[in-house]
């Protein structure tokens, strides 16, 4: 929980942090790499450099236009064919992908794992990916972490983003491997320069706590920035954060208050609490009481109470407070609804 103090806003404690990056990713859309990039790395990262071309990705690509347009039977076909005339490995990937999602075919994981695993021997790193995550999770078999490892490692050499930053979290974990904070950052910022903003803000915990890296404010907030920018909730957080407090960046009150308010949209209650004392204080925002309370009473909701805004809305005229209360309903049952 973050709390007040007289001037700034605090952050959350570094164990959280470090709790909160342990956040894995499971394969969706890899039959993006049929075309030399992975969809679910396009989703989660940006502007990833793209290998060289395959002779085979230098030809029209059928199969995936077909999948690309939702024709999969057809995507389907001209893979096997690929993969029976030229034993293409993204081909398989693609094969893999579309058992693995039961895309115009039966959903099979034992077929989407045997495809997975063909390419992955094959040097498609998209299907290493893929395998680890099947390894790890235990689809189409036992769990087995120390495979998923391997795999993640081999795909991590290949420039593989996501498995970078998956083995990263092995490492950070220490379950698995020693615990190794600095090769864990090392494989951060592989994922982080390759624009992934789930190991930039991870990286920048590091660098906010000295752990594997030194410690340097203004680094990590030139990464939590990045992640911001791409839309990461907990690193608009903490980047707006350092801007309402002037760590590692110039103070800038008025700019932290977007960040907040996008990621206070996205249900995240820290930032919600935080819009609502910038909206109680009129720092960096206009004063207005109606949304301070109102934010107020949907963190409060989610688990974050702080005693200034208690006090803040406790003083509101009664008629002001009904109309906050009004405005927090839709919230508050969405709340009340997702609790268990």
């Amino acid at each position: 929980m973050m709390k007040m103090c007289a001037r700034t806003m605090c952050a959350r404690t570094m164990c959280a942090r470090t709790k909160r990056i342990v956040r894995w990713f499971a394969p969706a859309a890899i039959a993006a790499a049929f075309i030399a990039s992975s969809a679910l790395a396009q989703a989660a990262t940006a502007q990833r450099p793209k290998p060289a071309p395959t002779a085979a990705a230098q030809e029209p690509d059928l199969a995936y236009g077909a999948y690309q347009r939702g024709l999969y039977l057809t995507a389907f076909a001209e893979a096997k064919k690929r993969v029976d005339e030229k034993g293409d490995p993204k081909a398989m990937t693609l094969l893999a992908e579309l058992y693995a999602d039961g895309l115009g075919i039966p959903r099979d994981d034992n077929q989407a794992g045997e495809w997975y695993r063909r390419a992955a021997e094959r040097g498609d790193r998209e299907a290493m990916f893929a395998l680890a995550v099947f390894r790890m999770t235990g689809r189409a078999g036992a769990r087995n972490p120390q495979d998923a490892a391997k795999l993640f490692e081999a795909a991590a050499k290949l420039g593989h983003a996501l498995a970078a930053y998956n083995l990263g979290l092995l490492y950070l974990e220490g379950q698995m491997f020693p615990q190794d904070f600095a090769h864990a950052a090392q494989l951060f910022r592989a994922a982080a320069d390759a624009g992934n903003p789930d190991a930039q803000y991870a990286l920048a915990t590091l660098y906010m706590e000295g752990k594997g890296v030194p410690k340097d404010a203004r680094e990590a907030a030139r990464l939590l920035g990045r992640a911001a920018l791409a839309q990461h909730v907990d690193a608009e957080v903490e980047y707006a954060i350092a801007l309402f407090n002037g760590t590692g960046v110039p103070k800038n009150e008025a700019a932290a208050g977007p960040y907040l308010r996008r990621a206070a949209q996205f249900g995240n209650p820290v930032a919600q609490s935080r819009l609502a004392f910038m909206y109680a204080t009129g720092r960096g925002l206009p004063v207005n009481a109606a949304q301070a309370a109102k934010w107020h009473m949907i963190a409060k909701a989610g688990g974050t109470n702080d005693p200034f805004l208690e006090d803040f809305v406790r003083r509101m005229k009664p008629d002001d407070r009904t109309s906050a209360e009004e405005a927090a309903k839709p919230w508050l049952a969405l709340i009340a609804k997702a609790r268990p």
